[in-house]
């Protein structure tokens, strides 16, 4: 099947990735940068020999850079940009660094990872599948910069694949709240959006039926597909309003 390179994979979207990629065959390249979470994530799958860990830090400048150097010449099949995080509250009061680095790690390395890999992508025939979120679609007061970060990603992926539309297959991964642990690290509380959380290995498994359907904007399931509805629907003042007091701290 090949080798398929996976960014963010020491949990969440990344080992529901390994795992169903791994059912299918593929031999998987799963990149971290915890090399402790990264050795749990291969230790559950069924095959770990198989498979490789490369380690590097996405919100670092020279993290894609790291990656790259790691892979060598290894030829790819396919491009999981999943490493991705975001941070929640008050713009003013999140450490400048931290938000940039959202910016890096969500938006900038898979833009230019993407750029350096394309060639031996276009090689194989192969896939990409960009992780973004529905918070893309709509501003999120008190989650800023990792909505403009997925908005980008979303904005950029869909521009790719209309681009690579005859020689690699894109699939644009646009779920809505899942429980990855995404909301421990932002620290946003538990309670706010449950009733729309659907699971990783759904969100996954969605994402690998578009990869099989040719690739598109894919969004996980009924409940993202209402999230998602609701917010196309919803004037923006109001929208804006609603989320306001959804998430503030």
């Amino acid at each position: 099947m090949g080798t398929v390179l996976i960014t963010g994979a020491s949990g969440g979207f990344g080992i529901e990735f390994a795992r169903q990629l791994e059912a299918q065959g593929y031999t998987l390249l799963l990149h971290g940068r915890d090399r402790a979470r990264l050795q749990l994530t291969l230790d559950a799958l069924r095959y770990p020999d198989r498979h490789s860990l490369l380690l590097a830090d996405m919100a670092e400048p020279n993290g894609v850079e790291s990656l790259l150097a790691q892979l060598g010449e290894c030829e790819l099949v396919g491009l999981v940009n999943n490493a991705g995080f975001g941070i929640w509250g008050r713009f003013e009061m999140r450490e400048v660094n931290l938000q940039l680095d959202v910016l890096r790690t969500d938006l900038i390395a898979p833009v230019a990872l993407t750029h350096a890999l394309l060639p031996r992508l276009k090689r194989s025939h192969g896939f990409v599948i960009n992780v973004s979120s529905l918070a893309g679609e709509t501003p999120l007061p008190f989650m800023s910069t990792y909505a403009a970060a997925k908005a980008g990603v979303t904005y950029w992926s869909e521009a790719l694949r209309t681009e690579l539309a005859d020689s690699v297959t894109v699939v644009t991964l646009a779920p809505g709240p899942s429980p990855t642990g995404f909301r421990k690290v932002s620290g946003m509380p538990w309670s706010k959006g449950n009733f729309f959380r659907t699971t990783a290995a759904d969100v996954v498994a969605a994402s690998l039926s578009s990869l099989r359907r040719g690739g598109g904007f894919c969004i996980p399931g009924w409940r993202h597909r209402l999230l998602w509805l609701i917010q196309k629907t919803t004037p923006r003042s109001l929208s804006l309003s609603i989320m306001r007091n959804h998430l503030k701290p």
